[in-house]
């Protein structure tokens, strides 16, 4: 694409709320990077009017865009939030759509993070899984590229009574160092190997760093940009 090319596409501002940051980039068209990515850190506590601010004052830093996808750590439907467990109870049925495009003056669609950081990833072949390994522990199934919504396999019974997000959860990693995190990885990626039977797993997340563990052939890990990447399938209809 040319510099002239570039200047005439869509621009979409990507967002991706995290419990620990949030982050933005501004893409073309056809997906790729018109601009360095900013990062801030989440608010605390996690309200909704804070984290709007963070998103305006970051969206201020970053050139003209035209349009703004968002991913959120928890549940959402059309635009509204359901659950928030690593934000702030607040967000419950809040219309962050609505609210951050009053305030950005621009269109805003929403998904859940793992959903747009798999949208970034997959190859839309097949049954694909995304992992995120970050405050929490989050993910999104693919099969031929059509997303199974609302997954949130985060909060689902793993082992010893507990959560896959309590085990492995950054709250989890620094309690019992990255050796025993590892190995709890290494129990993850089998249970849901054989639970969906996946052509191809991808880990994404700030914490996938730390992974020290081979990896099944099957199983690869994404850049944490990814997150952002993606938000620009929110918007191919």
């Amino acid at each position: 694409m040319t510099e002239a090319e570039a200047d005439k596409s869509i621009l979409t501002l990507a967002v991706d709320i995290g419990g620990s940051g949030i982050k933005t980039i501004v893409l073309n068209e056809a997906g790729e990077p018109v601009t360095e990515r900013k990062r801030v850190s989440t608010p605390k506590p996690a309200q909704p009017e804070p984290v709007l601010e963070a998103i305006a004052t970051l969206a201020s830093q970053q050139k003209g865009f035209h349009r703004v996808s968002v991913g959120f750590p928890g549940v959402t439907r059309k635009g509204v939030i359901y659950t928030a467990v690593n934000l702030h109870p607040d967000w419950a049925e809040f219309d962050l759509a609505s609210k951050l495009s009053e305030r950005l003056g621009s269109p805003v669609r929403v998904c859940n993070d793992a959903d747009v950081q798999g949208l970034g990833a997959i190859s839309g072949e097949g049954v694909e899984l995304v992992i995120t390994l970050g405050t929490g522990f989050g993910t999104a199934l693919f099969i031929d590229g059509k997303l199974v919504p609302n997954l949130e396999g985060g909060h689902h019974p793993f082992r010893k009574g507990e959560t896959y997000e309590e085990q492995l959860g950054r709250d989890a990693l620094d309690e019992v160092g990255q050796k025993t995190w590892n190995k709890r990885l290494a129990k993850a990626i089998r249970n849901l190997q054989n639970l969906f039977n996946c052509d191809r797993i991808y880990i994404g997340g700030g914490e996938a760093k730390k992974i020290t563990l081979d990896l099944p052939d099957n199983v690869k890990t994404v850049p944490n940009v990814t997150g952002l990447l993606g938000g620009i399938a929110l918007w191919r209809d």
